[in-house]
């Protein structure tokens, strides 16, 4: 069961991989790419899409990043440890674990995915007020605390 937070956006993510990190992989220091990049091994850095655009972000289920990640469009199934911002749009999948804050326009959680941190809604406009929703630990379909602001 997926559930989806935000307005649907216009712009179409990155349908091609330009890079790709093998699993076998262990990169330390900061990453600025355009297009797509493909992580399946680990990163200890910062990941952010050069320019402005349609880049996607995809981590498969045995990527690990540690460092924060600011890049349009994410899909991940892996773990973060660190600050997410999806400008436009965030793909968790079943094994994607996120410690950390989520800013994102459009959110997609499928059950088992989890976040231990803030939710916040990006507006998509400058009127819109950001939601907040603090959480203590969740798991996509389970109920917790949460608050608007």
């Amino acid at each position: 069961m997926l559930s989806t937070l935000g307005k649907q956006t216009n712009e179409k993510p990155c349908n091609t991989i330009d890079t790709l990190i093998g699993a076998r992989t262990e990169l330390k220091g900061d990453i600025a790419f355009s297009g797509g990049l493909r992580i399946d091994g680990k990163l200890k850095g910062n990941i952010t899409a050069k320019g402005d655009g349609n880049s996607t972000l995809v981590l498969s289920e045995n990527a690990e990043i540690v460092g924060n990640v600011t890049v349009p469009y994410v899909i991940s199934n892996g773990t973060i440890k660190g600050t997410v911002r999806a400008v436009e749009r965030i793909e968790l999948q079943p094994k994607a674990e996120i410690t950390g804050d989520v800013y994102y326009k459009v959110i997609e959680m499928a059950l088992g995915a989890a976040i231990n941190g803030n939710l916040v809604r990006e507006p998509a406009d400058g009127k819109e007020r950001a939601t907040v929703a603090r959480l203590k630990s969740v798991a996509a379909g389970t109920e917790d605390e949460t608050k608007n602001g």
